[in-house]
């Protein structure tokens, strides 16, 4: 392991990863998800359930809310990109959003 840092994904296998999380699209060096919430209350105690997963896991996503549409961008910044914590926190996020 040496530096501590979580490898960055190579191409191949971010497509990999992409082909599990259809809701998914790739970003640059992120990948994100939007999601239109029945309500501004519901999106707001969405965030609240993936907040506290991102605490559990130590890995934070970016959230951008605009009334019921909120947004989840995963990049590992430590790394300067993706990596396989993003994807985890992305099937996390799937599974707390179905």
């Amino acid at each position: 392991m040496g530096t501590g840092k979580p490898a960055l994904l190579a191409d191949p296998e971010i497509t990999i990863a992409l082909a599990t999380l259809p809701e998914w699209s790739r970003d640059g060096d992120a990948i994100t998800r939007t999601v239109e919430a029945p309500s501004f209350l519901d999106g707001i105690e969405l965030v609240r359930k993936v907040a506290h997963a991102a605490e559990e896991a130590d890995h934070h996503p970016d959230i951008d809310i605009r009334w019921r549409t909120v947004r989840f961008t995963l990049s590992t910044h430590s790394a300067g990109g993706l990596t396989a914590l993003d994807t985890a926190m992305a099937h996390h996020i799937d599974t707390i959003l179905a």
